[in-house]
């Protein structure tokens, strides 16, 4: 890839439209096709930086750090969406605080009567949440800004996506039958929108593999309250008693949540694999695909770092 060169990424949730912004940013010429401007799993979203259930730990690492720097640099600018949190992520069991919380600012074990009753440990930090409808909106007016272009259209294969010296695979979970990809998966998530009333602080318990989740993010007049994580399950109906279960389990952290008027449901399906696929592929007709895809719930945390690999691998030889 070369300055001016034709790119075209095919996807706009926020693995895309990162990727897209990025490679546009380098001189590319940028063209999305996407089938949702922007992407509805990405809508759904929470989302609070943070590796969730991700692998190869070593790239998931190194992709969530470099996300993580660029928010915080993005935080300073209310227009992203993006702000700097403080919170707790606390467990039932006694369990050593995981490894990408302990670097981040105002990291400290909490106090036994910081806790709700039932939980055993946890841990205040500093995040950046990211209000996702806002920031999706942000990438977006920042892709055109460097000159690259969106279409809306449902493509049968990669190949459709021509011409173009490199296509770059976002897919998600189209990549299923667009790679093909037998080894990629959803696992259905819903979020609740709520007014907030009066929360400036996030939660988020470390429930494991369970399906049952729970956080609350607060993002200005709103609050996203979560969530399931239902493996194998690609519906997007919205499930009215997995709502009530939800508002149910934040409710029991934080009773002002009780009282507050639901706006929204919110449901995706996270693009699940055994591991992140950021690789290149080299066809035989000279096109080069790169794939970037399978993140899970961590489109958003790996999002930057992803983008950046992606740059350094359309620009080899």
């Amino acid at each position: 890839m070369t300055a001016g060169e034709r790119v075209v990424v095919v996807g706009a949730g926020v693995a895309g439209l990162t990727t897209a912004v990025v490679l546009a940013e380098t001189g590319a010429s940028v063209h999305v096709i996407a089938e949702q401007v922007p992407g509805v799993t990405s809508l759904a979203a929470g989302a609070m930086w943070g590796p969730y259930l991700v692998e190869p730990k070593d790239k998931v690492d190194q992709w969530g750090q470099r996300s993580l720097e660029v928010f915080r640099g993005l935080a300073e600018d209310p227009a992203t969406g993006v702000r700097l949190t403080s919170g707790i992520e606390a467990s039932r069991t006694a369990e050593a605080a995981p490894d990408w919380a302990t670097t981040l600012p105002g990291f400290r074990p909490c106090e036994p009567k910081e806790l709700p009753a039932g939980f055993t440990a946890g841990y205040r930090f500093t995040v950046p949440l990211i209000d996702v409808p806002v920031y999706l909106d942000y990438l977006l007016r920042r892709l055109r800004a460097a000159g690259g272009t969106v279409e809306q259209q449902r493509l049968a294969t990669l190949a459709d996506a021509g011409p173009a010296s490199v296509i770059v695979n976002c897919t998600g979970l189209g990549s299923h039958d667009l790679v093909p990809d037998p080894d990629l998966r959803p696992i259905r998530g819903q979020h609740v929108v709520v007014t907030n009333p009066g929360l400036t602080e996030f939660f988020s318990e470390d429930t494991g593999s369970s399906p049952d989740l729970l956080c609350f993010y607060p993002h200005g007049d709103a609050v996203v309250l979560g969530g399931t994580a239902i493996d194998g399950e690609g519906d997007l109906a919205p499930d009215d008693k997995a709502a009530v279960g939800i508002l149910a389990r934040c409710a029991e952290i934080e009773p002002r949540l009780a009282q507050a008027r639901v706006l929204e449901q919110r449901i995706g399906a996270r693009p699940t694999r055994s591991a992140v696929r950021v690789e290149a592929e080299y066809r035989e007709d000279g096109i080069v695909v790169v794939h970037n895809y399978g993140h899970g719930g961590a489109g958003v945390t790996l999002s930057w770092g992803c983008a950046d690999e992606v740059r350094t691998l359309a620009m080899e030889p």
